[in-house]
């Protein structure tokens, strides 16, 4: 019988891997009852009994853990996919999601131009693989993804998924501000009355705690320097290897080459030497990447340039 959340996370504190926080174990009780419910045989009763094939998720309710930057989200997600057996699950950045169900829902409309609303049959077609949902950093940013996220979680839940969520907003906070947000608003209490949220309330910035001597910069450009990135990028990211992103600014696109858990890196000339503009620099600074690793790597020594 394989060790539960609370044993693996008590083992990790006990060697010293992590430190034990109040707010994190307070998350815990509720990652695990999501795990035990996906083990259990669901029993359909009522309207859905004979419509579709019982899963698993049908009645378990997901989580939505939201907090600051570095509160120990993602190393809780972490321990929790991992203790999920099978391959039923999937876990994705919501950013990338989203723009895969934009690619999809193109693709259905160009083979049926009658079918009107794709979404219903996205969510059936997920759910067939998936039943176990984990985003990275949900937030919404663009009216294209607010407009649809209600119409495709209503599906993705009526199939029996399940979704657990890291943030830094809570779920009322999310696009505030945003283009015909009213149109937005039934989405957030589908999503509350679907998952429990939770706080993490955590004292410490555990990735704050992480820069403390990583140092600013590292000269003479050579593998020293580069080793040092190399470093600090896994120290924050716990070992990610990390992908491209692509984020939307004013219209235009702005490419992220290597993200991994809000840590993004870029070379002096990618971020520096590209004609981008002030919406592209905040887009990189809020659309989920709380630290930035400038890799100032075969480049001329920049800083005398004055």
């Amino acid at each position: 019988m394989s060790d539960s959340l609370s044993q693996i996370y008590a083992a990790k504190v006990a060697d010293g891997r992590i430190a034990a926080d109040p707010a994190q174990q307070a998350a815990i009780p509720l990652l695990e009852a999501v795990a035990t419910g996906l083990t259990e045989v669901p029993k359909k009763k009522g309207l859905l009994a004979g419509l579709r094939a019982s899963q698993p998720g049908d009645g378990v309710r997901g989580l939505y853990l939201w907090g600051g930057v570095g509160r120990g989200k993602s190393m809780l997600m972490d321990l929790f996919y991992e203790s999920i057996a099978g391959d039923h699950k999937r876990r994705v950045h919501f950013h990338e999601f989203m723009l895969e169900i934009h690619e999809t829902m193109h693709r259905w409309r160009q083979r049926d131009g009658k079918l009107q609303d794709p979404l219903p049959k996205i969510a059936t077609e997920i759910a067939k693989d998936t039943w176990l949902l984990c985003f990275d950093e949900f937030q919404v940013e663009n009216i294209a993804d607010a407009m649809i996220l209600g119409r495709l979680f209503e599906g993705l839940f009526d199939e029996g998924v399940v979704v657990i969520a890291t943030s830094n907003r809570h779920p009322d906070e999310l696009y505030k501000g945003g283009l015909q947000r009213d149109r937005f608003l039934p989405f957030i209490e589908v999503l509350k009355g679907r998952i429990d949220i939770l706080e993490l309330e955590a004292e410490r910035d555990y990735r704050r705690d992480r820069l403390v001597d990583m140092g600013v910069y590292h000269t003479p450009l050579g593998p020293p320097a580069e080793a040092s990135l190399d470093a600090a990028f896994a120290a924050l990211t716990d070992n990610a290897v990390g992908e491209p992103a692509e984020l939307t600014a004013t219209g235009r696109k702005v490419i992220v080459p290597q993200t991994a858990k809000g840590v993004a890196r870029f070379t002096f000339a990618e971020l520096c030497e590209n004609p981008l503009g002030a919406p592209d620099y905040l887009a990189i600074a809020t659309l989920g990447i709380s630290e930035i690793i400038i890799a100032v790597m075969k480049n001329e020594d920049w800083l005398s340039r004055g």
